[in-house]
């Protein structure tokens, strides 16, 4: 379920709290594939399903920078801010990748808006965030990342 704020003062008031989660969505080999033909990471963990087969885990893993792009599509799910002229994203304060991403498995993520800070013309909001494949007991990413909404 979607959280919808009406407006920067608004999202003052979600400081804490945890929003959820997104909906599943299958990490396959043609993304990761695209990935690694927009990057330029073709090592072969990635894109090679056979050698990858006898590699450390036993097929082709997402990319971490794949993975932690995909958190602006999943943030959506989560949370819509409304009543902003428009909302970027900023940065990240911290990103770890515990374990990693098989080809093939479904991944989420949960939110928790954890500093919501003025600036001139709007807001810096810093949201920590864990992105988990279904069935696996560590996260695959952990990260703050930081997004600004302007008034």
């Amino acid at each position: 379920m979607t959280t919808t704020v009406q407006g920067i003062d608004a999202l003052k008031g979600l400081v804490g709290q945890h929003l959820g989660y997104s909906n599943w969505i299958r990490v396959d080999q043609e993304r990761v594939n695209l990935f690694a033909d927009a990057t330029g990471d073709h090592q072969w963990i990635h894109v090679d399903p056979e050698r990858a087969k006898s590699g450390p885990f036993g097929t082709t893993i997402a990319h971490g920078y794949l993975t932690l792009s995909l958190i602006p599509v999943l943030q959506a799910q989560i949370i819509q801010v409304e009543g902003v002229t428009m909302g970027v994203n900023y940065g990240c304060n911290k990103v770890r990748f515990p374990a990693p991403v098989p080809v093939g498995s479904e991944l989420r993520m949960g939110a928790t808006i954890s500093s919501v800070d003025d600036f001139e013309g709007g807001v810096q909001v810093a949201m920590d965030v864990t992105l988990e494949v279904k069935d696996s007991a560590k996260p695959s990413c952990a990260a703050q990342v930081v997004f600004r909404y302007y008034a």
